[in-house]
């Protein structure tokens, strides 16, 4: 170890927000770092980004780092920890280590989605492998979460052992396993333990989360006790809860139909390597329909309002062959995402105007978050015993009550960081010293870029204000030839007084060009601004608003 060799993290997504994780490590003196990376996720656009797919974390960081990125490990399948891999790994192009659900989960999307990007190598990796990667050598130990072979990472260094827990809870009867490692846990508190780097989502909730026994069996008594269908809307990763749900209807005599492409991939993976065992096979929906209505439950996307998932269609009767009736059951066996509240609420709406009954966690016990509450992260201390606790894995104020919550419990050093921020672990102060290049891009159709590069301030002032095009014709003397032609997109019909609004910017248009004396309109340029400043004035005077204006000048 030289002398000045330096242990660091740096977040550029997950620390500061919900989603988008994606973590450095790094080791070695300031200006010959070597890095892993752990996770690589997406967050999801809201309205106030129109048109975009998805977002993605800004890695211009690694641009000048690449070389010395060693490994990217991802501690679990869903988006927010492995979404933007396929997108942003071909910039990087190192090893890639995850668990085979993960790597079978990657491999369908890209099938799914016919990507471009080739396959991307991973190397399968699951708790209790070790990976060595530049001065890092990596361990997996195992956790429980809301999704199959999910697992907290041992990164050791010459210069101390870092706990990156992932996503994780403390459940000793899941539907699915594996059980938090706590033996491992506690064997690594006595190995010595520098930082903990530890999921903050619950840190705000007292107690200890709910089992995800205690949900499977609110689950068998709703569809024990339905005289109709039953719909269970979920996350479509999560394997133990679609488990639970087949079994359940099994055990009813029901049969099963799965609704939404992203849960029928994960079904397909899961099968793949072993995790829906004892499950026979669903129907189709071409079946459904033939099936009485107190013999069948549904499996089915759309729990966050996303409008052209399943229960979205369902809640507006859209679907050819699969439909709900009055008393029918519905089960929101998920939690909203911030952000989705309305979108949700409004397929609710739909679904009881149809004489559907909707049940949510208010109602029963039909969710249970994967993350740790208070308890457990004061469990999670007591097996590990860290020198320092980092709160990653939440919003500002997730990773606030969490370093109270630390401290509280006798951690010394908690600091605060941020994305972007260069935390150094060791040697000396546990400080921030520098910050990094971050932010977001954003995934549009097939292309990916930032904020000004996929046009989106440009679209969003679209969407609030419309769009006029003008094209006016002038011949060499610079008189108008024929009628300029005009097209709004997005204005209202009619302006103040009543009269077509096209035809008073036409008359608007017009204006501006005659009051330009002809030895002033050659330069086009003029004209152009003339006529541009002229309708959106006008439209601001009989509509309130400024319309972006396109105008075309050519002379014959």
């Amino acid at each position: 170890m030289a002398k000045q060799d330096e242990l660091v993290f740096l977040p550029l997504g997950g620390v500061g927000e919900i989603g988008m994780n994606l973590a450095l490590y790094g080791y070695g003196p300031p200006t010959h770092r070597q890095w892993i990376m752990v996770d690589c996720g997406v967050t999801f656009p809201g309205p106030d980004l129109p048109g975009v797919d998805l977002v993605l974390p800004d890695i211009r960081y690694l641009a000048t780092e690449r070389k010395s990125l060693k490994a990217i490990f991802i501690t679990h399948a869903h988006e927010d920890h492995y979404g933007a891999l396929a997108d942003l790994w071909p910039g990087l192009n190192v090893p890639v280590y995850a668990s085979a659900f993960t790597a079978g989960l990657l491999e369908a999307k890209r099938n799914f989605e016919k990507s471009a990007i080739g396959e991307i190598p991973v190397t399968l990796f699951t708790a209790g492998d070790t990976v060595n990667a530049g001065p890092f050598s990596v361990e997996g130990v195992a956790v429980n979460h809301s999704i199959p072979e999910p697992m907290s990472l041992v990164i050791r260094t010459p210069l101390g052992n870092v706990i990156h827990t992932g996503d994780w809870k403390i459940d000793h009867e899941p539907s699915l396993g594996p059980l938090t490692d706590e033996t491992r846990f506690r064997q690594l508190g006595d190995e010595g333990v520098l930082a903990l780097m530890c999921d903050s989502t619950n840190a705000l909730r007292d107690g200890v989360s709910p089992s995800e026994k205690d949900v499977s069996e609110s689950l068998r008594k709703i569809i024990e006790n339905a005289e109709g269908r039953v719909a269970v809307t979920t996350f479509s990763s999560n394997v133990g809860r679609i488990r639970t749900v087949a079994e359940a209807a099994e055990a009813e005599g029901r049969e099963v139909l799965l609704l939404g492409s992203s849960l029928k991939r994960v079904v397909d993976v899961s099968r793949d390597i072993g995790l829906m065992e004892g499950i026979k096979p669903f129907i189709s929906e071409e079946e459904y329909g033939y099936v009485p209505r107190d013999k069948v439950v549904v499996i089915l996307t759309g729990s966050q309002g996303e409008p052209r998932a399943a229960l979205a269609k369902l809640s507006r009767d859209e679907m050819r062959n699969v439909a709900l009736a009055a008393g029918d059951i519905v089960v929101f066996s998920s939690r909203a995402i911030p952000g989705n509240e309305k979108a949700i609420q409004d397929i609710k709406n739909g679904l009881i105007e149809q004489g559907v009954h909707v049940i949510t966690d208010n109602e029963a016990l039909v969710h249970v978050s994967g993350h740790p509450r208070r308890n457990e992260l004061q469990k999670m201390y007591e097996l590990t015993r860290p020198k320092i606790v980092v709160p990653v894995h939440g919003e500002a104020t997730h990773l606030t009550a969490h370093k109270e919550l630390a401290e509280q419990s006798g951690i010394s050093i908690v600091p605060r960081v941020r994305n972007g921020d260069i935390l150094r672990l060791a040697p000396g102060p546990v400080e921030v010293i520098d910050e990094a290049p971050h932010g977001r891009i954003y995934k549009d159709g097939s292309l990916i870029g930032d904020f000004d590069e996929m046009g989106i301030g440009e679209r969003k002032k679209l969407s609030y204000v419309g769009h006029v095009a003008v094209n006016v014709v002038i011949d060499s003397r610079y008189d108008i030839v024929g009628d300029p032609d005009l097209v709004a997109i997005g204005l209202p019909v009619y302006d103040d007084e009543g009269d077509d609004m096209e035809d008073t910017l036409y008359d608007a248009a017009v204006g501006a060009i005659e009051s330009i004396p002809r030895a002033r309109r050659k330069d086009l340029d003029l004209l152009q601004e003339s006529v541009r400043r002229a309708i959106r004035a006008t439209a601001n005077q009989t509509w309130g608003k400024k319309p972006v204006v396109t105008v075309f000048v050519t002379k014959v």
